[in-house]
């Protein structure tokens, strides 16, 4: 006995989820015109490579850093341990930012 195996997709609903998705339309809507959920619209074009994810940016409209990134700047100029690394990403990020500023403007203490 052979297989059979369902395809979610025909070479047609692929090319034209490509091609729709390539000329600008969302996603949420490619998925309403073909009957399939959000995920699975973003996992067939993830797949044929042509999925872009959103870049995440802040108010400022600058690129998202992580605490951790922040947390582990502000350990390396003060050569904390990890654990003390640790401790200072359940700080809040805004205070991480402040303190990391605060070091990368700084003069060294001359003793």
């Amino acid at each position: 006995m052979s297989k059979v195996i369902a395809v979610n997709y025909t070479p047609e609903q692929t090319a034209s989820v490509v091609s729709g998705y390539t000329n600008g339309m969302s996603v949420e809507i490619l998925a309403a015109e073909m009957g399939k959920s959000v995920r699975s619209i973003i996992a067939k074009l993830s797949r044929e490579g042509v999925y872009k994810a959103k870049v995440y940016v802040t108010k400022a409209g600058l690129p998202a850093v992580p605490k951790d990134t922040h947390a582990d700047a502000i350990g390396s100029i003060l050569n904390l341990s990890e654990p003390e690394v640790t401790s200072l990403t359940k700080c809040n990020k805004s205070v991480l930012v402040k303190i990391f500023a605060a070091l990368a403007n700084s003069k060294p203490i001359e003793g």
